[in-house]
């Protein structure tokens, strides 16, 4: 801190800055000072097992990586790296010709109200939102660089090796010793039962050069659109993971922000947007794993001063127990002709059955698209819908169904189910599996759900392509005895939802 004083001393100082007014943010390894339209941020001089800012040098090395790493998700953002450089009469100055002692990172600031841990403070991350978001992220794994020299289970080794050795200096002022060695004792367990997957994975592709902190205070809206910043820059094993251990570092952070609703939403984008469902036996150690991070990362500030982060420090440790405690998988199919409301059951139904962050859905719509490489939202034409297609379809629902039960998930399938061949299929993956199964078949009446379609439609938000002209043509289909729960889905959704929920409710646990 020392050797950084006069610099500290230097972005503090309005003159600076044109006598502009300065804003300060610390952090356990930077300042960031906000100054009228632009964000000057400070390596600190530190060390810790994950980083080694204790030389300009190395300052300076990673302030560029930070600046070309970042602007593959906001080149807006990143403006690029300025030196403050010492005078020859001793004074020092940003970009002057002199000695560079040391480095920022210079940004445009953008509103910190559009922080996505401000919006979700102020209960403004609504569904549309959080689609863009997951299909952001998404794109961006699609495009990052395969490293498949990390991860896998070397890389995971390392997480555990280095989040113990951060989280035990903590000892015994905010965590006792006995709960960590319990809590490392389970995530060694837990990485030698999905060490195999998670070297597959690396093989195959999956490790990438990601974001590495992508939790909502790294995230922001930027003219208009859900934009990822400050990834990190300063080391690979941290920045090159699965990409689901990318994403798994969202989902937590919403789980512990009590929006378990919403990392669900993020989490079935994304694999729909993927189909990475071979993957999710994963989650429960990477969610925990970041988890661990962040009581990490509170305790740090903690101890440097900031005693309110004590509590989140505990919270954060909580929560990393309980997500590695998943509830056995369980298999739900829901059924019924277009407009009856099986996707917004699916939905209401998913974040409350399951382990973290809730069931998984697979639908048929979202399957179909994936399938033409269309976009979610996208329209098919007929010749999507030819009954060769739709065997397609269902028989690639059915396959990962069973990924995901094999994985440990529960798992939604959501479709029409009009023949009974298909609704025998989906209660033999759920027993092959070995997964408790619930069949629910929704109903209404004809002109309720041509009001439905009709109204999707005109929104052009929804997977769906039916039409009235469709719900006409599937009322006619010879769907055969139903000996599944049926459900009359005309009258309130919250209604609806809680005859399922007790349709149910043997097999899954429900937390609401």
């Amino acid at each position: 801190m020392s050797q950084q004083s006069e610099t500290v001393a230097l972005l503090r100082d309005p003159a600076t800055h044109g006598s502009q007014a300065v804003d300060v943010i610390e952090t356990h390894v930077a300042y960031v000072f906000l100054v009228g339209d632009t964000v000057y941020k400070l390596k600190r001089a530190v060390k810790f097992p994950f980083l080694d800012f204790t030389t300009a040098e190395a300052r300076r090395v990673a302030c560029e990586n930070e600046v070309r790493l970042n602007r593959r998700t906001a080149p807006s953002l990143y403006r690029g790296v300025t030196a403050v450089t010492r005078q020859t009469d001793g004074a020092l100055v940003l970009g002057g010709d002199g000695e560079s002692i040391d480095w920022l990172v210079e940004m445009n600031r953008f509103e910190q109200a559009n922080l996505f841990d401000r919006l979700s403070e102020a209960d403004r991350l609504d569904d549309p939102l959080l689609t863009r978001l997951a299909d952001a992220i998404a794109l961006f794994h699609d495009g990052a660089e395969i490293r498949s020299d990390k991860g896998g289970r070397a890389g995971l080794k390392t997480v555990i090796d280095g989040n113990m050795a951060t989280l035990q200096r903590a000892c015994p002022g905010i965590f006792q010793a006995s709960e960590l060695a319990r809590l490392e004792a389970l995530w060694r367990e837990a990485l030698d039962d999905v060490a195999d997957l998670a070297e597959t994975r690396r093989a195959g592709g999956f490790v990438r050069w990601c974001h590495g902190d992508l939790h909502l205070r790294n995230i922001c809206l930027l003219d208009g659109a859900p934009t990822l910043f400050d990834s990190i820059e300063f080391n690979e094993d941290i920045a090159c993971v699965d990409v689901l251990y990318d994403l798994a570092f969202l989902l937590m952070d919403l789980q512990h922000r009590r929006r378990r609703d919403q990392a669900n939403l993020v989490f079935n984008r994304y694999l729909a947007r993927t189909e990475d469902y071979a993957g999710v036996a994963l989650l429960p150690l990477f969610q925990s794993l970041r988890a661990g991070v962040r009581a990490m990362v509170s305790a740090v500030e903690a101890l440097e001063g900031q005693d309110a982060l004590r509590a989140d420090a505990r919270d954060y440790l909580a929560l990393a127990f309980a997500l590695l405690e998943p509830d056995p998988p369980v298999a739900v199919a829901i059924g019924g002709l277009s407009g009856t409301g099986k996707s917004t059951l699916a939905r209401a139904l998913a974040p409350h059955i399951g382990g973290a962050p809730g069931a998984v859905i697979v639908r048929s719509d979202m399957v179909r698209k994936h399938m033409f490489n269309v976009e979610p939202e996208g329209r098919l034409g007929p010749e999507a819908y030819g009954e060769t297609v739709s065997e397609e379809v269902y028989a690639r629902m059915f396959s990962l169904a069973r990924d995901s039960l094999d994985g440990g998930c529960t798992v939604i399938v959501d479709a029409v189910f009009a023949r009974p061949t298909q609704r025998a299929a989906v209660q033999a993956v759920a027993t092959d599996t070995a997964a408790p199964f619930t069949g629910l078949w929704l109903e209404a009446a004809k002109d309720v759900l041509i009001q439905r379609v009709d109204e999707r439609l005109a929104t052009a938000a929804d997977a769906s392509d039916a039409t009235a002209e469709v719900v006409a043509a599937q009322l006619q289909y010879q769907i055969g005895e139903i000996d599944w729960t049926k459900l009359d889905s005309k009258g309130d959704q919250k209604a609806v939802l809680k005859a399922a929920t007790a349709a149910i409710a043997q097999t899954a646990r429900i937390d609401a």
